[in-house]
């Protein structure tokens, strides 16, 4: 199959097919190693196209999510940001996350920093987008 991708049939089509040659496990540069090649590319444009994005999380929210995943409770937190007060704060949306805090939660817990600084999407399409940034992220704020 080398053809755009254009209904659920199409793609369906692909996905058992790409399925099929990634089983004959084929050599890189081969023929069929570049068939496969194609049709993952084929099925990545449709799925961009085609599936709805999930919004991206707040930076509490990726936060508070990490800790679920972890079995994390807020005292947990408190190496992270200096202080029991502090955790609460910042979890509560009271206090902004400050860019040592960032750091922190970035390198001891995994978290994408791109989340905790909660940049705009780039797909965005809104007039907000364009607008030079946000002012409201909770990247900011001087040093606690």
């Amino acid at each position: 199959m080398k053809k755009v991708l254009k209904t659920a049939e199409d793609y369906d089509e692909a996905l058992s097919h790409l399925h099929q040659v990634l089983d004959l496990d084929p050599q890189a540069g081969s023929e069929i190693a570049d068939e496969a090649e194609l049709l993952a590319l084929l099925i990545a444009t449709y799925e961009r196209a085609t599936f709805e994005r999930l919004p991206t999380p707040t930076p509490i929210e990726s936060i508070r999510f990490r800790m679920e995943q972890l079995g994390l409770v807020q005292k947990d937190l408190v190496r992270y940001f200096g202080s029991a007060s502090r955790v609460s704060e910042v979890l509560a949306g009271k206090r902004p996350l400050t860019l040592p805090m960032i750091r922190a939660l970035s390198s001891g817990l995994g978290i994408p920093a791109s989340l905790l600084i909660g940049e705009e999407k780039p797909e965005e399409d809104s007039e907000t987008s364009h607008g030079g940034g946000s002012a409201g992220n909770h990247a900011g704020g001087a040093e606690a």
